[in-house]
């Protein structure tokens, strides 16, 4: 039973993670159907990169979610690399934008 609730606390955690993200992806679109012509090409170019990333991390997720519980915890490791690597880079974009 215990492995089954850090499972499911895991998933939890992630699914926040991937809340978050989608909100950062719909801020950067609004920031950038408000900025210039020159501007809007970077936001535009840096939201196809966080998309990608976040459906990189969405697929990683929907594997843990199918794993066995025997596989979960390998699946895991994937997943929080994804984790790390997405984090990254939307704080790169962050800043970049600030």
């Amino acid at each position: 039973m215990q492995s089954q609730d850090t499972r499911q606390a895991y998933q939890q955690k992630v699914q926040a993670k991937l809340e978050k993200v989608n909100a950062q992806i719909a801020e950067y679109k609004a920031k950038a159907a408000q900025v210039e012509a020159d501007s809007k090409v970077q936001y535009h170019s840096t939201i196809e990169e966080l998309t990608t990333q976040r459906d990189a991390l969405q697929a990683k997720f929907q594997e843990f979610q199918a794993a066995s519980d025997a596989a979960w915890t390998e699946i895991q490791q994937g997943l929080d690399k994804a984790l790390e690597e997405g984090g990254r880079a939307f704080e790169n974009a962050f800043n970049k934008f600030q």
